[in-house]
């Protein structure tokens, strides 16, 4: 089986083509108005033109014939032509029911056998990461696992900053203070220490030390320019030393990832496309694509019907270094050579668009990235204050992740104690519900936005456990599993049932139930996180609704009492699957 509105799509479409007219007008979406209809039809007001009659003409042909199927309850005409639905509670009850035995809820395996490279994250080596992070990796984080669960084999590719001049600046300054350390010796060519001579908070010290010292002297910046250069070129002590800055980082990195509940399969930077920067410029070249243009080489990807302008993609500076564009182009060498991946999506921030374009331009004019092959910029937008300034530290400075994780950390647990939750827990539950709390107050705070938009971050707001929140979430999925606990301590389990029992609140809540299927396409297919949180939030609330107005575990009678445990259970597992879709873990009590 598939999603509902597609069954009723090629239902309906049947009906249309019965009068000649095309199966696609019998599209069904939910109604828009759901105290007049489940579902709704515009398929007569397209077809007017094509048969010729008025829209409502139509309308009442489609349903005379639909009115004696036994699968609807009520079919009606609404204004000038737009048909609403209702299902019989045994249609629904069908559907509901092949919804819980399915383990993807019904939703197409559309991406199965394909491969896709998600691009983000992107932090800098030696420098600490930042609440700028943050929207990379929880948006390409959700939309890789998105990704996935429609079959595709997605790769979620971190893209570490790790060859520029900030790494010339850092190995520079290091030269400058340790010139005894063996990396500097020239003529050593091999041998050096396998323990880093250095730690993260050393890199974090440093770094900013000597930026500053390279930005205000010239003299410096150059100095941090040869080294860059002779780095790129693995000068044996740079390389070695380059390394151990390398590894710390990422360790690092994977402390703060692993908090966010985010997790990378490739861990490849810029340094990791060097070696296909030569051969890739040499056939650029070659093939006429990329041109000499005052000392430097670039790839011209101006179009003639352009409205604005397109400076050209620059490979090598006229003193021979490489540009973000060449390591960016190079990576997709890479990419399509490793992988021949059909998508390659990008989540990084929505002000790069004029550098993706380029890129994508140069990527197709050199056919590197054929036409088959997808190239998206999923861009988003920033996270700011409460004074709609990007989020800093109150001291003024960009505030590391780290402690956006601890803050996020220290108010759940204060909301907990508010709460009064917890209180017998061992103190290792407690931290764990705190963490889980924190988590989902921070990413849902994010991801219940479009992702295209600037947000305000307010964690007294967000970390509440009301309203639209993650916490709130989390304690509707806790408040779910406290239930068929007592259910079973009591006995009673929600059956494998072959009819389900729907009052007014059943059905209500089974039809939302119903269009998860749909919300995981539109998520697909946009890499659009926040309808799958609008979703959450919807279910969360129809299921309160629900459990406010029927009786559960004393006051209803058998079958009543047993589709709604069935109804319980399967909010409960569509509920996780969404928040897991999100990168929300969920705690087994609070």
């Amino acid at each position: 089986m598939t999603a509902l509105t597609t069954q009723l799509s090629a239902h309906i479409g049947a009906v249309f083509k019965k009068h000649n007219l095309p199966e696609e007008l019998g599209a069904v979406r939910v109604s828009d108005r759901p105290d007049l209809a489940q579902f709704q039809c515009n398929g007569a007001m397209a077809a007017a033109k094509i048969a010729g009659k008025a829209p409502r003409a139509i309308a009442e042909d489609i349903v005379a014939d639909l009115s004696q199927d036994s699968m609807f309850s009520e079919v009606s005409i609404a204004g000038p032509g737009f048909i609403n639905i209702k299902l019989t509670e045994g249609a629904l009850s069908d559907h509901i029911i092949a919804l819980n035995q399915d383990d993807h809820f019904l939703v197409d395996n559309s991406g199965k056998g394909q491969d896709i490279v998600v691009d983000y994250g992107g932090p800098n080596t030696a420098k600490p990461m930042h609440v700028g992070h943050l929207r990379a990796s929880i948006i390409g984080e959700s939309v890789k696992r998105v990704l996935n669960f429609i079959g595709y084999d997605a790769k979620g590719d971190i893209h570490l900053g790790d060859w520029g001049t900030h790494m010339g600046m850092v190995l520079s300054e290091f030269e400058i203070r340790h010139p005894e350390w063996p990396y500097f010796d020239k003529s050593k060519t091999g041998d050096f220490p396998k323990e880093p001579p250095i730690t993260i908070e050393d890199l974090e010290t440093l770094y900013p030390q000597a930026s500053q010292a390279s930005k205000s002297d010239e003299a410096r910046m150059e100095i941090s320019r040869q080294v860059t250069a002779e780095l790129q070129k693995k000068q044996p002590g740079y390389y070695a030393l380059w390394q151990h800055c390398f590894n710390v980082s990422v360790e690092a990195m994977k402390k703060n990832f692993a908090a966010l509940d985010v997790y990378f399969e490739l861990w490849l930077g810029e340094s990791n496309a060097q070696d296909y920067i030569p051969d890739m410029v040499n056939k650029l070249q070659k093939d006429g694509c990329a041109i000499e243009d005052d000392g430097a080489i670039v790839i011209p990807v101006k179009q003639d019907d352009d409205k604005k302008e397109y400076p050209p993609l620059i490979l090598y500076k006229r003193d021979g270094s490489v540009m973000y564009g060449t390591t960016d182009l190079a990576t997709l060498v890479q990419r399509m050579q490793d992988f021949n991946p059909v998508k390659v999506i990008y989540v990084v921030d929505q002000r790069q668009g004029l550098h993706f374009e380029q890129v994508f331009r140069a990527a197709r004019l050199s056919k590197i990235v054929p036409e088959t092959t997808e190239l998206t910029h999923a861009g988003f937008g920033t996270m700011n204050g409460q004074d709609g300034k990007p989020f800093k530290t109150r001291a003024g400075g960009v505030m590391k992740l780290e402690d956006l994780i601890q803050m996020g950390i220290d108010k759940a647990t204060q909301r907990l104690d508010e709460a009064n939750i917890g209180q017998d827990y061992s103190d290792e539950e407690r931290a764990d519900i705190a963490h889980k709390v924190a988590i989902a107050a921070i990413k849902f705070a994010d991801l219940q936005n479009n992702r295209s938009a600037d947000y305000i971050f307010d964690l007294d707001r967000l970390t509440s456990f009301e309203g639209k929140t993650g916490p709130y979430l989390l304690y509707q999925a806790v408040r779910i599993k406290s239930l068929l606990k007592k259910a079973a301590d009591q006995d009673l389990k929600p059956a494998q049932l072959n009819k389900l029992a729907l009052g007014e609140h059943e059905t209500n809540l089974a039809l939302i139930l119903a269009d998860f299927p749909n919300v995981v396409d539109l998520a697909a297919r946009n890499y659009t996180p926040h309808v799958l949180a609008d979703y959450a939030f919807k279910l969360a609330q129809s299921f309160s609704s629900f459990y406010s107005h029927c009786p559960i575990l004393s006051g209803a009678e058998a079958e009543a009492q047993q589709s709604r445990l069935f109804l319980c259970a399967l909010t409960l597992r569509i509920l996780e699957q969404t928040l897991e879709l999100l990168g929300i873990p969920t705690p087994e009590r609070m």
